[in-house]
């Protein structure tokens, strides 16, 4: 059973950053393609930003391309999502989601298997 638990939200004012860490348990993290999400209030829960088991495949929604970056340390077993210059509209709960099967990329929810508790994130305007 993998367990994902991340960290690292919080209150920044806007054009400020953040760096969200997802420490996973488990022998075989290095294998899995690793996602982020983020889910406002009222909204659905959508796709931010996912890496392959390597580290080598990364892929991020328009809203985010360029601001953030996403990685990992499979020595550590931990995900990594880098955000610059925020926004009041990034402004949801964060969540780390992992893939077993390890495609490249994995851009759906239904298709992550487990799944972090989230952390929140506030851009203040």
């Amino acid at each position: 059973q993998v367990q994902l638990v991340e960290s690292g939200g919080g209150l920044v004012q806007a054009g400020g950053s953040l760096r969200l860490s997802c420490a996973a348990s488990g022998r075989t993290f290095r294998s899995y393609t690793m996602g982020w999400f983020r889910q406002a209030p009222g909204k659905e829960r959508e796709f931010v930003a996912s890496i392959g088991w390597e580290g080598g495949v990364t892929y991020y929604a328009d809203s985010v391309k360029g601001r953030f970056t996403i990685s990992r340390d499979n020595a550590k077993n931990t995900v990594y999502l880098r955000m610059n210059s925020l926004k009041p509209e990034d402004t949801a709960v964060y969540y780390c989601a992992a893939d077993p099967l390890g495609r490249a990329v994995v851009m759906l929810a239904a298709d992550y298997e487990h799944w972090g508790r989230g952390t929140q994130v506030t851009v203040s305007s």
